[in-house]
């Protein structure tokens, strides 16, 4: 429920962070995408975004694991699962 609030209030920053090859294959409009092994290497850039972070993934497990390693890290971010859950919320959100 906290995901579909923030899209529907047109706050945050949606990171896809499968695979870029997963991410050209199909993804949510104006997402973000940084594959979860490259997160560390993108902390200062992340940390300028726009507040909070959805995160999303295929099934909702590598987002899972994004969400406790940046929550860890000071950043405000939700876990929204999988992207096709996050791109609904958003469809139905416009």
């Amino acid at each position: 429920m906290k995901t579909e609030k923030i899209i529907q209030a047109g706050k945050g920053t949606i990171l896809d962070v499968r695979t870029r090859a997963e991410f050209a294959g199909g993804h949510v409009a104006g997402s973000k995408n940084i594959p979860l092994t490259e997160l560390p290497d993108e902390m200062e850039n992340l940390r300028s975004w726009e507040a909070p972070i959805i995160l999303c993934c295929a099934s909702g497990m590598r987002s899972s694991q994004a969400e406790q390693y940046l929550t860890r890290a000071g950043i405000d971010c939700v876990n929204g699962g999988s992207w096709l859950e996050v791109n609904y919320l958003q469809n139905k959100a416009s």
